[in-house]
């Protein structure tokens, strides 16, 4: 197949236990910077390019969004926990810089693809902004860079897809002219300990040569890198990760169903399981997956395997679990409601939480719009209230909610609706005031344990 591989330490790139890689000094200490292009500055490629930035390396942000390059090149941050003082100061010292023109690719030695890799309207993998963006590199890559891509997809779409890509379009040949890579992005928004320097990093490449030029970089910005045999290896990596995590969500959203069933709460059960020191880790139920990850990664793993006559049907109802709680949500919604002579028809519903996870502004993949779309379809007046999300973005699935506004936080707003549905638990939501004003709340996160409510007030859904 002509493909080449690489076998993990070869090259002599060796990751210290609990340090940094060698060769390369620590984080922002080479006398050497690698001048490098972050293509994507969202939720990825911003935060990457701030700790490559931060530790000495000159940067350079890509986007085809020039709002977003304007933003970072006027020292202001469009990300809720990503300080305009750090993205100023980064900017004035000359480590970082933004820009719409790719053929400034030319300007850099390596090049970190952080674009979005979605599901197609059949729910197939979607590789159109990565093989785009290689097109648009491909026409100004140079001999000796290195192209790294941190988009989460199968295994295969690194040496292949991305590799054919770019030597089509360059006249160049992987690990011959140029280096290839795959560095698998972890990103935990909304957790302040989570921090990139101190992630550790895997990194595959594509020859030994590829490899050690990817660990050198990365080891610039982040302490601990960890060198695997080949792109698909690291590609298969992030989807273990993921599809771990996606399973073990199934697995609670199943279990709280057959437990509400039995009149057990799900949330007691778990605070009790997690307090075995050994052989359990806690996973918590809620109205369905949201975000850029979990909700799409098991579909790319599961669509691949077919291409080698393999079925993932355990992955796959883990799939069809999670996308079902959105359907139970709203039925016991209905029950609520039921309970104090209303039907879901003509009520009002107020859903609590735009945003996909606690405490951050993204919303992307949120089971909130299904929530929000199943309720109007069955006649509910809804609205919606996240201080995250003031006012809703325009997405490609959801392109007629785009306008729409939060509601304000105040006693006479929320008493007006009939039902609230917290679909989000921020922690800077007064519950308290919550349980005072609303006279029903369906609760999908377990916001309401440990607040005084009255009998019959709060439904667990």
């Amino acid at each position: 197949s002509g493909r080449r591989r690489g076998r993990g330490q070869s090259g002599a790139v060796v990751a210290r236990r609990g340090g940094g890689v060698r060769p390369g000094a620590k984080p922002g200490k080479s006398n050497h910077s690698m001048k490098t292009a972050v293509v994507g500055l969202g939720y990825v490629g911003l935060p990457l390019s701030l700790q490559f930035a931060r530790s000495g390396v000159t940067v350079l942000g890509l986007d085809v969004d020039p709002a977003k390059v304007e933003a970072l090149l006027a020292g202001q941050s469009y990300i809720k926990h990503i300080s305009s003082a750090e993205v100023a100061a980064l900017v004035k010292s000359g480590h970082l810089s933004a820009s719409t023109d790719f053929g400034r690719i030319r300007e850099v030695e390596a090049v970190i693809i952080c674009v979005p890799t979605p599901l197609n309207k059949n729910r197939e993998p979607d590789l159109s902004f990565i093989l785009e963006t290689g097109r648009s590199i491909a026409r100004h890559l140079q001999k000796g860079m290195l192209v790294v891509l941190e988009s989460t997809t199968y295994p295969g779409t690194t040496d292949e897809d991305l590799r054919a890509v770019l030597e089509n379009g360059s006249g160049l040949k992987a690990g011959q002219d140029f280096h290839l890579a795959f560095s698998p992005e972890r990103e935990d928004p909304g957790n302040p300990a989570s921090q990139v320097a101190l992630i550790p990093k895997v990194v595959g490449g594509y020859s030994p040569a590829c490899l050690k030029k990817a660990v050198a970089l990365y080891s610039r910005a982040v302490k601990t890198v960890v060198p695997v045999s080949s792109c698909r290896a690291a590609e298969a990596a992030k989807l273990l990760e993921n599809t771990f995590r996606g399973v073990n969500i199934a697995l609670v959203n199943e279990l709280k169903i057959v437990y509400n069933a039995m009149g057990i709460d799900i949330w007691e059960v778990i605070h009790a399981a997690k307090t075995k020191p050994f052989g359990f880790m806690p996973f918590y139920p809620g109205p369905g997956l949201g975000g850029h990850c979990i909700p799409i990664d098991p579909f790319y793993l599961t669509w691949k395997a077919r291409e080698f006559g393999q079925n993932t049907r355990f992955i796959e109802l883990a799939g069809e679990i999670n996308t079902s709680m959105p359907l139970y949500v709203v039925h016991q919604l209905a029950d609520a409601l039921n309970a104090r002579q209303k039907s879901i028809n003509g009520s009002s519903v107020l859903v609590l939480g735009l945003a996909y996870k606690p405490d951050v502004d993204d919303e992307r993949e949120s089971p909130s719009y299904v929530l929000m779309e199943m309720l109007k379809t069955r006649g509910a007046r809804v609205a919606y209230y996240d201080p995250y999300v003031p006012v809703i973005k325009p997405t490609r699935e959801h392109a007629h909610w785009a306008g729409t506004q939060s509601v304000a936080w105040n006693q006479e707003t929320i008493k007006a609706f009939d039902v609230v549905l917290i679909a989000t638990n921020h922690s800077c939501v007064n519950y308290r005031e919550l349980a005072e004003w609303a006279e029903c709340i369906v609760d999908t996160r377990n916001a309401m344990g440990g607040v005084p409510t009255l009998p019959n007030q709060v439904w667990k859904a």
